[in-house]
């Protein structure tokens, strides 16, 4: 809902995302976490809890048009990522929620740190009631007194974001299993899926597998997946941990659990902690060297005939196996009992299941650059997204448009659609911003039509050496030309306009199209506007490179066409 009256479910990848998931594991868990608001719901302040009907209405109408539009039933809801949470809020959306006839839907609180949410359920019967999990953000694999004593389901529900090399490999598979043994968490998310954006953005590559070149198509299955696979191909929500958890003499530690109908996993890891430090918080030292452990099955377990065993050993090529079958264990004559020889970097899984299986795939296309000559005239009729390829956009939403009332060759158009600044969650740019292109880039030169459509008011720009986006793009240096309906123009070296290389007199008007050309060479730019030169040599020494951009001065409504880049290698 960019407007109050907006309501359209068909925005972004999320649903896409989420059907195509379903299809793969009907089963598996959906749950919602709002990180920003559209600003409409905010009425001027930048904060969410204004009109708690409000917020939660716009809550609730997405999980009623999941459903609606998608058929897809969402499991949980959160509050706000990070930020503040509201009691009378969480008691409002639980509410609004049953009138909606979503009982089913449950409530996960904070998604921040353990505290203040959890003493404030102490100390609340009504809030107590309504939250379901509470939810912390990269707990260290540790809670704290108050959660516990809720009695309720105790989740990390954001960690790992890490470089998926083989140390957030080993982070990944330390924190699966500690995060139960140290905290009592039963359910640990990874942030993020897939690293599907450019890598120099902000935690490039902290994905559990890379799919960072939409235009070359290729991908990298990378070691989080199958540190993943050793718990989710043989466990599933629903099952239960064993009491007999625990760490390791030598170092590691090792979790057992059951669907209660008779089937054992049981997961060990040896990681060091050299090669197994996430990004936070900081890890305090401990020690892992070689060992031998002995597992005794007891009770009904102790009639399981056989285990298979899937291996993982992290670390020199040489050595390194990721997900591999070995041997299965024959217990019948052992009473019940094995030994493993554990080294450190490894993972073992030992599990009554046999449908494990290590997936294959063909040979993802090579990597590639991105193209140096690219161009987009975004003339689609029916886009499948509502997002052009490639734009990844910092601030602001440049959405596919159609201009019903141009018949000409600028009826389909790129268009920026907030009209004013949303609730955030980071520090958004004052200037919406979207960059495309490959960081290498030094000297280009970007073409593009562009309308404004404030009048005296507006301003859009081109840019090229773009250097910062993600939670630093206020920061942004570049070199940045920009026009203005009140018929002048702007060459920075910021996006925030502070830093003017030149600026003057140009004819430009809202309303009207215009083609806007920025050549960068070297340490000089220059900038036409309708093919005319409008200034020249302007220096340019810092950034060195960067992406090239699009975007308007303020929350404002603009249009781009015919977006044409041209890079020199």
């Amino acid at each position: 809902m960019h407007y109050a009256l907006d309501e359209n479910y068909f925005r972004g990848y999320e649903w896409w995302l989420m059907k195509e998931a379903k299809k793969r594991n009907p089963n598996i868990t959906l749950m919602g976490l709002p990180w920003s608001f559209p600003g409409w719901l905010g009425k001027g302040f930048n904060w969410p809890y204004v009109n708690l009907q409000l917020t939660a209405y716009y809550v609730v109408s997405w999980i009623v048009g999941a459903k609606h539009y998608h058929d897809l039933d969402i499991d949980y809801i959160g509050i706000w990522n990070e930020r503040a949470f509201d009691i009378n809020y969480i008691k409002v959306l639980r509410r609004m929620l049953n009138y909606q006839g979503l009982q089913q839907v449950k409530i996960i609180a904070s998604d921040n740190l353990w505290e203040p949410i959890s003493a404030s359920m102490l100390l609340d019967s009504e809030l107590l009631r309504v939250i379901d999990v509470i939810g912390a953000h990269y707990p260290g694999t540790r809670t704290v007194k108050d959660a516990r004593l809720t009695e309720k389901k105790l989740w990390s529900s954001e960690d790992f974001s890490t470089l998926n090399s083989d140390v957030g490999a080993g982070c990944w598979g330390r924190i699966l299993n500690q995060n139960y043994i140290n905290g009592y968490m039963t359910a640990t998310i990874a942030w993020n899926l897939v690293a599907s954006y450019y890598e120099q953005l902000p935690y490039g590559r902290c994905g559990l597998m890379t799919a960072q070149e939409p235009w070359s198509g290729h991908y990298v299955v990378e070691a989080p997946i199958w540190i993943s696979a050793h718990t989710t191909q043989f466990t599933q929500p629903g099952w239960y941990y064993l009491k007999t958890v625990g760490h390791l003499e030598k170092g590691g530690s090792y979790v057992a659990l059951t669907d209660g109908l008779g089937n054992l996993t049981i997961i060990v890891e040896t990681m060091s902690h050299k090669h197994s430090m996430c990004i936070r918080p900081l890890l305090p030292y401990f020690n892992v060297s070689r060992q031998f452990a002995t597992f005794i099955l007891k009770g009904s377990f102790s009639e399981i005939p056989e285990l298979q065993v899937w291996y993982t050993k992290l670390g020199k090529p040489s050595e390194r196996f990721l997900f591999k079958q070995l041997d299965s264990l024959w217990l019948l004559d052992s009473g019940g009992s094995f030994t493993l020889e554990l080294q450190e970097d490894e993972l073992f899984t030992l599990t009554t299941l046999t449908a494990g299986s290590k997936g294959s795939y063909l040979l993802p296309p090579k990597s590639q650059p991105f193209p140096c000559v690219y161009k987009d005239d975004f003339n689609v009729d029916y886009p499948f997204f509502s997002e052009a390829p490639n734009f990844a956009d910092q601030t602001g939403v440049f959405e596919y448009f159609m201009n019903i009332e141009d018949p000409g060759e600028h009826r389909f158009t790129l268009r920026q659609v907030l009209n004013q600044r949303p609730i955030t969650w980071a520090a958004d740019a004052f200037s919406t911003i979207s960059i495309i292109g490959d960081y290498k880039w030094s000297n280009l030169t970007i073409k593009c039509d562009v309308y404004l459509e404030t009048p005296e008011k507006g301003g859009v720009f081109i840019a090229g050496r773009v250097n910062k986006g993600g939670i630093l793009i206020r920061s942004a240096r570049g070199v940045f030309f920009w026009i203005f309906a009140n018929g002048t123009y702007r060459v920075t070296g910021d996006l925030a306009g502070w830093i003017i290389y030149t600026s003057g007199h140009a004819d430009v008007t809202a309303k009207k199209w215009y083609t806007l050309t920025l050549t960068i060479n070297g340490g000089f730019s220059s900038g036409t506007l309708n093919g005319k030169p409008l200034w020249k040599n302007v220096s340019v020494n810092f950034p060195k490179n960067g992406w090239a951009a699009i975007g308007t001065h303020s929350f404002e409504f603009a249009q781009f066409d015919n977006f044409r880049v041209e890079a020199i290698h």
